[in-house]
């Protein structure tokens, strides 16, 4: 009985990574009107997909100091299946305000979007990780 146990405990924990959310992971952001962008990591939180500011770049690639980085970006984002999430909210740095939020995987690209009642923006973004 224990050695099914301890089997059956050892398929699930090799299991465990292929069960994790594909939105999770390292994004690059669309560039600014400056050409800066920076890298966003999604990550599981509860049961909701959050993102934090990891590191910002010049248009050149070169890594650049923002008071942005360790920021929450994406918080309460919720997965409705085929690579929609809706429900959550981002926070954008350059205009400092918080959109209601929805995001579409695919492939590689994530499209986020956002809205503040008529006012929507969107990006591509591509993930690096």
């Amino acid at each position: 009985m224990f050695k099914k146990l301890g089997a059956a405990l050892l398929a699930i924990t090799l299991a465990t990574p292929a069960l994790a959310d594909p939105v999770l992971g390292l994004y690059k952001t669309q560039p600014g009107d400056d050409g800066n962008y920076g890298h966003v990591e999604l990550y599981q939180c509860g049961s909701e997909i959050c993102g934090v500011i990891r590191a910002a770049f010049n248009g050149s690639g070169d890594a650049i100091e923002s008071d942005n980085i360790g920021k929450r970006m994406i918080w309460g984002m919720t997965a409705e299946g085929n690579g929609a999430y809706s429900g959550g909210k981002i926070w954008a740095p350059d205009r400092d305000k918080t959109y209601n939020s929805k995001m579409e995987l695919s492939g590689r690209n994530l499209e986020v979007s956002g809205c503040v009642l008529v006012i929507c923006r969107a990006q591509s973004w591509t993930k690096v990780q």
